[in-house]
């Protein structure tokens, strides 16, 4: 028995279709590039040798290797589980009000004036990810309001490889470069940045990172948070700051937190994409959240109707596990208190990692000065590594860092330091 509006003939050949109705619609669809992070780890798989690291991982990652579980956070998944009056529901589509409360107050502070004139407000998102591209979802609604507006959004160089694919997905295809790092003092150069941003068109997008900076790990400090700000505010730029791994880069949640508290308190608009996975050892449950920080309250309803119109026709309802973790963590000032001295001790080996991996460089007379590793914080460090380096590291030495040149620092141990040292010395000396 046919369907109607087609007839097939005793072969079963289509007699009323197109000749090629049986090839696949996704038969001519441009193929996407694959990932650094994908091709590097299926090439880690295959390899064989017994000294191999994988140092291009996102977790962090414990003395043993493994992906770290706060000991905290598995107890309050226990109790959450075993708490007989939980039962499953859909959270609203602006997320868990308990936890958006939570992660507004520990990224303003809670006597921001932001939060007591009700001008701040947050939404739960599926991860960091989408807490960026709800926020570039936003801009794009609210500047169309006025005009046709497509951009320009100011992206530091280097940055995440996603962050300029998420504001084109948004419908905003005007992306350009602000100078951050300089390869030479291997740090960040405020001068050739300010002259970037001074060229800016009124109303463009900053993306600045809050603290723990990707891939650099390298940070500004607060003199020139300062500078940046003034700048932003006479050309009447707006922030889009990003949070990723708060506590995770200083040991500290309102150091980590400075700049997004320091722009709220200069009478500031901004947005600011945080991400909870980090810090809570919460990746597979991703839990991001979009802070939105406005000139008047008057604004925020209709702001919140907003988001909650793309949120429906993005993801409708986060997930509320990993969120209900955090907001019962961040609500408790004991547990509170334990997460923090838990981040700390990450904070500290992270840091002992650097300096000890500085130290056996300078012992092994590797060539350059290598101080830069412990002027940077948080999981990720730049190595300063070039492209033929890492090259070198992955073909010859089965060390795999990401092609620019950054690595987690939690992936290295006191079992494969002193290999990854004596890698990197000799990639450095075997290109000199």
């Amino acid at each position: 028995m046919s369907r109607p509006g087609s007839s097939l003939n005793e072969t079963g050949v289509k007699l009323n279709g197109d000749p090629g109705a049986d090839l696949s619609v996704f038969t001519k669809a441009l193929t996407a590039a694959e990932s650094p992070e994908t091709r590097l780890l299926s090439a880690f798989k295959k390899d064989t040798h017994a000294r191999k690291a994988y140092l291009a991982g996102r977790e962090y990652y414990s003395e043993e290797g493994k992906t770290f579980e706060l000991r905290l956070v598995r107890r309050i998944k226990q109790q959450l589980s075993a708490d007989p009056t939980t039962r499953p529901e859909y959270p609203s589509s602006l997320g868990l009000t308990q936890f958006t409360r939570r992660a507004t107050e520990v990224a303003l502070g809670k006597s921001s004036r932001a939060i007591v004139e009700n001008r701040a407000f947050g939404v739960q998102t599926p991860g960091f990810t989408a807490a960026v591209r709800l926020g570039a979802e936003l801009l794009r609604h609210w500047y169309d309001v006025g005009a046709d507006w497509c951009g320009p959004v100011y992206l530091s160089s280097p940055c995440h490889d996603s962050l300029a694919g998420i504001f084109q997905a948004a419908g905003i295809p005007n992306i350009r470069e602000y100078y951050y790092w300089d390869d030479k003092q291997r740090g960040v150069c405020l001068e050739k940045l300010l002259q970037d941003l001074e060229k800016a068109p009124e109303r463009s997008v900053v993306v600045l990172s809050a603290s723990a900076h990707y891939p650099t790990g390298a940070d500004l400090s607060q003199n020139q948070w300062a500078m940046i700000t003034k700048l932003v505010m006479r050309r009447r730029l707006f922030p889009f700051l990003l949070l990723p791994a708060q506590a995770l880069c200083c040991g500290d949640l309102e150091r980590d937190a400075w700049p997004v508290q320091y722009c709220a308190s200069q009478g500031m608009e901004l947005l600011c994409a945080q991400s909870f996975s980090h810090c809570f050892g919460l990746y597979g449950e991703a839990v991001g959240h979009l802070l939105c920080v406005l000139k008047q309250n008057s604004l925020l309803l209709s702001v919140q109707r907003q988001a909650d119109k793309i949120v429906r026709s993005l993801w409708a309802q986060p997930s509320i596990g990993g969120a209900q973790v955090v907001a019962t963590v961040l609500s408790n000032p004991a547990h509170l208190v334990e997460w923090k001295q838990e981040l700390k001790s990450i904070v500290e080996r992270c840091m002992l990692i650097r300096e000890v991996l500085r130290e056996r460089l300078r012992l092994l007379g590797t060539p350059g000065c290598w101080d830069h590793l412990t002027q940077q914080g948080g999981l990720y460090c730049f190595t300063g590594l070039n492209g033929e380096q890492v090259e070198f590291l992955s073909k010859r030495r089965h060390v795999y860092l990401l092609p620019v040149g950054c690595l987690n620092v939690s992936a290295i141990n006191g079992r494969n330091l002193d290999y990854i040292a004596e890698s990197i010395h000799l990639a450095v000396t075997t290109s000199v």
